[in-house]
């Protein structure tokens, strides 16, 4: 008979439960390529087409800059509810700004600009979290509500008179009529995602999301990585800002009102840790895709809207409740 202890691990057992753990942390892109199967059985005529497809990664562009800025406050241990509101309000100062205020200012001054808005706010967020101890929950949700309503009380109406190349990032075409928004979201979310992983400061978000006390312990200053990354969330919030104006033609009154929930949603579907210290930036990308291409292809079978924003929810309590197990089971793998 075996002497072995039959509640330790064997190296084989392990193996086999580590690589289901890095499956389910990784389960947004099988659910991507099911859901979209799925449209194309259903929908065979239009959605498989590359103007489809294009079209849904054009869609997902300025919402991927606003979910990648809540997934990085997320790994940091952190979240933005304002994120949204920064993206509205900066967009709106800035068309204002163009439009009204100073018509005669070019385009790249306006791109600076809206970054620099999205970059303050930002640094205003981290501030009062990391050094002044206020509540994320508190001093975001206190900013979504007043840069809400700062739109309002900047313009009602939409601002269409905009330079050309302010419009192009969001709304321009490079070589094969291919959106510059999509090869932008795509070197964005390439840039974080390898500057997070091989990068010093990388290094110490995910050590302050994982354990911001041993981070301490280790000389992380801990304040300054928290408020570096709420000025990089705020400035990827504008960046989604600028690109809904491109995409829109203008800047409107509820730019970016809606944008919080799909972005929180889609870092979570993604397998961004609810907790910090743990999620890739390339899985935040596959929950914005799985959630565009879900109201996609319900917009082209003709769903009532209402019943999309529900589904919305429901993709993202689903991807909750499977998190929760995802956390149950490596908790358990870890303790064997």
């Amino acid at each position: 008979m075996s002497t072995l202890d039959p509640n330790r691990v064997l190296p084989e057992q392990y193996d086999e439960e580590s690589l289901i753990v890095l499956f389910m942390d990784n389960l947004v892109w099988p659910l991507l390529v099911v859901v979209f199967a799925a449209f194309v059985f259903l929908l065979p005529e239009t959605f498989l087409t590359t103007r489809n497809i294009q079209f849904l990664l054009y869609t997902s562009a300025a919402l991927g800059m606003i979910a990648l800025a809540e997934s990085i406050c997320l790994i940091s241990g952190n979240f933005d509810l304002s994120v949204g509101s920064i993206a509205g309000f900066s967009a709106m100062f800035t068309a204002t700004l163009l439009a009204q205020w100073f018509p005669s200012t070019p385009g790249i001054v306006g791109i600076a600009i809206i970054l620099g808005i999205g970059g303050f706010i930002g640094m205003m967020n981290g501030f009062s979290i990391s050094y002044l101890g206020v509540n994320p929950f508190l001093q975001t949700l206190s900013f979504l509500i007043i840069f809400q309503g700062g739109i309002l009380v900047i313009s009602n109406t939409s601002q269409t008179a905009l330079p050309d190349l302010y419009t192009y990032v969001g709304g321009g075409a490079i070589v094969g009529n291919i959106p510059f928004a999509i090869v932008l979201m795509i070197v964005v979310f390439a840039f974080f995602g390898v500057a997070l992983k091989y990068s010093r400061f990388g290094t110490k978000v995910y050590a302050v999301g994982g354990n911001p006390d041993a981070a301490e312990s280790a000389g992380i200053n801990t304040k300054r990585v928290v408020l570096f990354v709420y000025i990089i969330s705020g400035m990827l919030s504008a960046l989604g800002g600028l690109l809904y104006t491109g995409f829109l033609g203008a800047a409107t009154p509820t730019l970016g009102q809606n944008a919080l929930f799909p972005a929180f949603a889609a870092a979570v579907i993604g397998g961004i840790s609810l907790f910090g210290g743990r999620g890739k930036i390339t899985g935040a990308i596959g929950g914005v895709l799985l959630l565009g291409t879900v109201e996609a292809g319900l917009v082209q079978l003709r769903v009532d809207p209402n019943v999309i924003r529900t589904t919305t929810g429901l993709v993202l309590l689903g991807a909750i409740l499977l998190y929760t197990f995802i956390e149950k089971y490596r908790s358990r793998l870890l303790a064997e």
